[in-house]
């Protein structure tokens, strides 16, 4: 891509020759003539000014102090700017049309440069956005539609009816849509019967989903994902909950049924959280911390941690509490 146009795509200020091209992104060590680097502080850019690559993304400041002829690609923030880049040059020269050995059903819909891999399965009634890519093994189940310029990894599997938005990424191993652990006990007899889990899975735009995560489908009503959430591996989604927009969940994350998280919360790993939870917006919970069903956690910006979680500066007196106790009375007695 020529970097006029890169510029424009990614919001930066191009200084230097716009008809040079950059085909890739990659480190100021590994960089060559068709590379685009970015460099956050003194120390990167005199690193990425000797590098072999085509141009560099830089902030105003560090503009001001490079003195050279290689192309610079100037905003506030670099790093944003090279993730843009980079996600723009991946979908250039990428494969079209259906491996020989997948599966398409007649009445599936196909945009224009759908990709479906060796071994895919798409059901009937199936939808796929202009641009996706379906990776191999994977499982699209009867009347999913999936948005424009997602990619789809190997092995995943969208149950039935799976609704997803556009520039979505699913890593492999996800499964998306299957029933919540929702069950119904006969006092009579102890047995456990399904209570129906026939409600919709909806994933909204740019939302990106981590090897062998799981995600149920809602019960009666929805399982909804917002704008711009981003689920680490091994994280598990319980039915009907709600995930607000922008939010990020660390890796063996749990969150029971009918759970809510507000918008742009921070999780750590390794959290379980109870059923019917509601997680405020902008709330940060560390890692292992453990919340109780029906509880709700306030206080934007605020950081909860421990079982149950509370606030940061209250469970570190709690923990200078257990300490002091802990500690001998007599030191004699050591």
């Amino acid at each position: 891509m020529r970097l006029n146009e890169l510029a424009a795509s990614i919001g930066a200020e191009l200084r230097g020759n716009g008809d040079a091209t950059a085909t890739r992104v990659s480190s100021a060590a590994r960089a060559d003539a068709d590379s685009l680097i970015f460099a956050e502080d003194a120390a990167t850019l005199r690193e990425a000014l000797d590098s072999k690559a085509v141009a560099v993304l830089v902030t105003e400041e560090l503009a001001s102090r490079a003195a050279c002829a290689k192309p610079l690609l100037v905003m506030r923030q670099p790093r944003l700017g090279f993730a843009r880049a980079a996600r723009l040059l991946q979908m250039i020269d990428r494969k079209t049309g259906i491996h020989i050995s997948a599966i398409v059903a007649a009445n599936a819909v196909l945009g224009e440069g759908v990709f479906i891999d060796a071994h895919a399965v798409v059901e009937d009634s199936a939808e796929i956005g202009a641009g996706s890519r379906i990776g191999a093994g994977s499982m699209i189940g009867a009347g999913a539609h999936i948005g424009k310029d997602c990619r789809i990894y190997p092995r995943v599997v969208l149950y039935p009816g799976v609704t997803m938005g556009d520039r979505v990424v699913v890593h492999a191993g996800a499964v998306l849509g299957a029933d919540g652990f929702g069950y119904v006990r006969d006092a009579a007899t102890g047995e456990y019967l399904q209570f129906p889990q026939q409600g919709r899975l909806v994933i909204e735009d740019d939302v990106e989903i981590g090897a062998n995560t799981t995600v149920d489908r809602g019960a009666l009503d929805e399982t909804r994902i917002a704008r711009g959430v981003k689920l680490d591996n091994l994280v598990h989604v319980g039915h009907n909950v709600r995930v607000g927009k922008n939010v990020v969940i660390a890796a063996q994350t749990g969150i029971s049924g009918s759970s809510v998280i507000g918008d742009n919360a921070v999780l750590g790993g390794q959290i379980g959280i109870g059923d019917h939870a509601d997680i405020g917006e902008r709330v940060i919970l560390g890692s292992q911390s453990g919340i109780l069903p029906w509880k709700k956690l306030r206080g934007p910006g605020v950081v909860h941690w421990g079982t149950p979680a509370k606030p940061l500066k209250e469970y570190l007196k709690e923990l200078a509490a257990l300490a002091r106790l802990a500690r001998p009375r007599n030191k004699k007695e050591d």
